[in-house]
């Protein structure tokens, strides 16, 4: 794995690691941790693209973000209580390197966030708990890295 990849990987999971313990321990998703992380993820898989020259990958990565964030924004303007400002951020994160893949790996990797989020909501439901508040971050993160480990199809870069 090139060193740039390696790096962007090494960082999108420690943030995905501090961000899914903070969610679930206080339901917030800290600006302190997102925000650094996606310049530095974005950057990162930016670079590896301008290093290989291939400015496809660039651009799916700032379109990947902006994409899942625009999602994301949609969500939380139809629902603010529901989705919260920092899934907004989050979904930014996971879109850069799910952006990397291209188009197809953004919307599955959000659609598999929604799948695993409304799994643990119906359940959250049928165990009776009607007011629960469910942390959606981890679900989003999970989502995406469901996606990049599982199989990010065509386009992987070849190193």
């Amino acid at each position: 794995m090139p060193v740039l990849l390696g790096l962007a990987a090494g960082v999108f999971a420690a943030a995905s690691l501090t961000l899914v313990v903070t969610d679930l321990r206080s339901h917030r998703l800290p600006d302190a941790v997102v925000l650094p992380a996606a310049v530095l993820v974005g950057a990162l898989l930016t670079a590896e693209a301008a290093r290989i020259g291939d400015p496809g990958r660039a651009l799916g990565v700032i379109g990947g973000a902006a994409a899942a964030f625009a999602v994301a924004l949609t969500l939380h303007l139809a629902r603010p209580a529901a989705f919260g400002g920092g899934d907004v951020k989050v979904a930014a994160l996971v879109g850069a390197p799910l952006g990397w893949f291209g188009p197809e790996a953004v919307a599955s990797g959000l659609l598999l966030a929604l799948l695993l989020g409304g799994v643990a909501a119906a359940g959250v439901l049928l165990a009776g708990e009607r007011r629960a508040e469910i942390a959606y971050g981890p679900w989003l993160l999970s989502g995406a890295w469901l996606r990049l480990l599982v199989g990010p199809g065509e386009g992987m870069p070849s190193g």
